[in-house]
Parts: structure tokens; C-alpha cells; sequence
């Protein structure tokens, strides 16, 4: 396999989405340059984006400026899980991929990130646990090494490091 190969067959979505000059189409678009218009509609409607999209005067036709900067941070945020979701990557890294996201939306968002994650192979890096909890095998990184790994069931029973912040979490919500 070379780098390029597996390049292209990864998508990574950060904490800080990249938005270029252009419409909102064509920043959805980036993800798989030959798209078809219903093809960046449909990967905004899993993510939740099609609804702010369509409050726009221009839709999916406006011009948004290199960064985004008529878009909020959680706004951009899931333009970029469009553009993720439509790439079709095999392998997914998201870091911090939720964070700008208010809790109400990242619920919203929740159906479209487990379509967004079914059959692929994914490295999900969040303080939120609500965005691991469906996760195969979460690792609970703390002192710089993994100090607890297993899925969600496992580490609740556990009633370690990942209980205490999945409770405190919950009671924050």
C-alpha cells in the first residue's frame, strides 16, 4: 500500500473544521469533488446541517468566506461531517470532532455520527463521552498512558476514572 493509497482512504475531522471561500455546496462538495447536488444534500441531512443550511436567503448556494466566518464554530462543524460523510473514507479519526457543537445538536447529531461511523474503522479523541459511549473499545487516556480500556458497560462497572467523568458528565446535562 502506498501513501497515497491510504491518504486516500482517510478522513479527519478536527476540532477546528476547515471552511474555504466559496458556497456552502462547495464546501460540502470538497469531501467528493464529483458529488451531485442531492448527494451533498442527503450527507447534510444525516449530519444535521440541512436545516440551518436552508435558513439562509441562498441555501446551499451561499457564500460563505475563507474560515467561515458567517458560520458559527458548531455550524462549520457539521459542514465538515458532511464533507466527511460524503469523502466515504474506510478509516475515520476524529479529534474533538463535537466539541463546538452544543449538547442539543451533538443529540441531533448523534444518529447521523453512528452512520457516519458504521462500517469503517474509526479513532474517535473526545472529553465528551457521550460521543464514545457506543465505541467497540474506548481507551481513557490519564497520566499519559491508557489508564482504562473496555467498552462503555465494561468501564461503568468498573466504577473507575471513566464512571467518575461519564457521571459527572450526566449530571452537567
Amino acid at each position: 500500500m502506498t501513501m497515497k493509497s491510504l491518504r486516500s482512504q482517510m478522513g479527519i475531522m478536527l476540532q477546528d473544521s476547515f471552511i474555504f471561500s466559496g458556497t456552502i455546496l462547495d464546501n460540502i462538495r470538497y469531501g467528493k469533488l464529483d458529488a451531485t447536488e442531492e448527494e451533498v444534500i442527503a450527507a447534510a441531512k444525516t449530519v444535521c446541517a440541512d436545516e440551518f443550511i436552508r435558513e439562509f436567503e441562498q441555501g446551499y448556494m451561499t457564500e460563505v468566506n475563507e474560515r467561515g466566518s458567517k458560520l458559527s464554530q458548531g455550524q462549520r462543524q457539521l459542514i465538515s461531517f458532511a464533507r466527511t460523510l460524503l469523502a466515504d473514507p474506510r478509516i475515520l479519526i476524529l479529534d474533538e470532532a463535537t466539541s463546538s457543537i452544543d449538547a442539543k445538536t451533538e443529540r441531533l447529531l448523534q444518529k447521523g455520527l453512528n452512520e457516519l461511523l458504521k462500517g469503517r474503522t474509526s479513532f474517535i479523541i473526545a472529553h465528551r463521552l457521550s460521543t464514545v459511549k457506543n465505541c467497540d473499545r474506548i481507551m481513557y487516556v490519564a497520566n499519559k498512558g491508557i489508564a482504562e480500556s473496555g467498552s462503555h458497560e465494561e468501564l461503568l462497572a468498573r466504577k473507575g476514572l471513566y464512571h467518575r467523568l461519564y457521571t459527572a458528565q450526566k449530571m452537567e446535562a
